[in-house]
């Protein structure tokens, strides 16, 4: 039997970049089982349809999920969140600052 899997290269990089934001392109590849360079290509590839955006901090980088982007495919009309939401993916809630009240 061919190995093969369900997943392209993209999607794989994907979905652990939604699972953890904060992995380097290494810690990916390595999950992955392919080169690095291969990994960034693939991240740019991510970023030009929009459905990630990386974010330097420091040395390293992190990435932000764009779940509202629709799939770029010609079956379906689902977006990026619910897909990654079929798989487990909990969107993280951003933590708002709570306002101060004057109490009088």
């Amino acid at each position: 039997m061919a190995d093969w899997s369900l997943f392209t290269n993209h999607g794989l990089i994907l979905i652990l970049v939604a699972k953890n934001p904060d992995m380097t392109a290494r810690e990916i590849s390595n999950d992955i089982g392919l080169t690095e360079r291969t990994t960034h290509k693939i991240i740019v590839d991510l970023e030009d349809v929009g459905y990630i955006t990386r974010i330097k901090v420091g040395r390293q980088n992190k990435y932000r999920i764009h779940p509202t982007v629709p799939l770029k495919d010609e079956v379906t009309d689902t977006s990026l969140g619910e897909l990654l939401a079929t798989l487990g993916w909990k969107r993280r809630g951003r933590k708002l600052k709570a306002e101060k009240v004057k109490a009088y």
